[in-house]
């Protein structure tokens, strides 16, 4: 499974860098596979790894704003191998005959 998830800290400030940074370190010790964006996080894993995680990640940023918004979109597709991550952007690179822009 697939999941993007983005959550935003309410009423600490328009700095959040500090609090995405907390969260990173989350995801990153997670040992799942995940790559990080300007806008949101996508992480490979189960249902309870991922579940887990934001979960984590939601009680990380509460610690400094009084208001959290989290955002999860999931792709589930359970016959497909692991490494989807990676593979489902290399399958859109074949068909466009060039790498994206990362």
């Amino acid at each position: 499974m697939l999941a993007t998830f983005n959550i935003i800290p309410i009423g600490s400030g328009e700095s959040m860098g500090d609090q995405i940074a907390a969260v990173l370190k989350i995801v990153d010790e997670s040992g799942l596979p995940y790559k990080a964006n300007a806008m949101s996080t996508v992480v490979e894993g189960g249902w309870d790894e991922i579940n887990g995680l934001v979960k984590r990640c939601h009680e990380e940023v509460l610690k400094k704003s009084p208001r959290v918004v989290v955002n999860i979109q999931l792709d589930v597709r359970p016959a497909k191998p692991k490494e989807r991550i990676t593979e489902k952007l290399k399958s859109v690179e074949k068909r466009l005959g060039k790498e994206v822009k990362k």
